[in-house]
């Protein structure tokens, strides 16, 4: 059985993320959307609410779990015996700087493969900073964001939805 872990801070889950979800999901056995918990990152959502969200956006596919991980990524892949990662690009520049992580988690776990994902063009401008910034100002996100997450999103923001 393959394992493909999918890491990321999620913050918040944008159709991109799922969307890679769902394409990886035909491919792997099983995938791990595995949640990253930075304490020295700024979150808008805290790690229970972005774990909600994906369990709830992902609830329709079988081979799709969702998890919480605190440790390096290739430590959580050695502890579910999954030596596949997934990294979704948009751009060079996702591609330079996933491309040099990839180089570091390779050197922390010879076991671990790093597998590019590129976006879809409909996704290609979709980034978590600007739907953040988009949504602080009151612009329309419905188009980047599931409903449950843009509902999450204004709340965060006190704007009605």
């Amino acid at each position: 059985m393959t394992t493909a872990v999918f890491p990321g801070s999620f913050d918040p889950p944008t159709l991109g993320h799922l969307n890679i979800i769902e394409r990886s999901s035909k491919l792997f056995d099983a995938i791990d959307v595995v949640i990253a918990v930075n304490p020295d990152k700024k979150y808008l959502f805290d790690d229970k609410e972005r774990f909600d969200m994906l369990s709830e956006l992902t609830k329709g596919f079988l081979n799709v779990s969702v998890h919480i991980c605190n440790t390096l990524i290739v430590d959580y892949c050695k502890k579910v015996k999954a030596n596949v990662l997934l990294r979704g690009i948009r751009n060079t520049n996702d591609f330079s700087y996933e491309f040099d992580l990839s180089l570091v988690n390779r050197s922390l776990n010879q076991e671990v493969e790093t597998l590019f994902v590129p976006t879809e063009q409909r996704y290609f401008l979709i980034r978590s900073s600007s739907i953040k910034e988009l949504a602080r100002y009151g612009g329309d996100i419905s188009g980047m964001v599931p409903s449950i997450v843009e509902k999450a999103i204004k709340a965060k923001y006190h704007r009605e939805v």
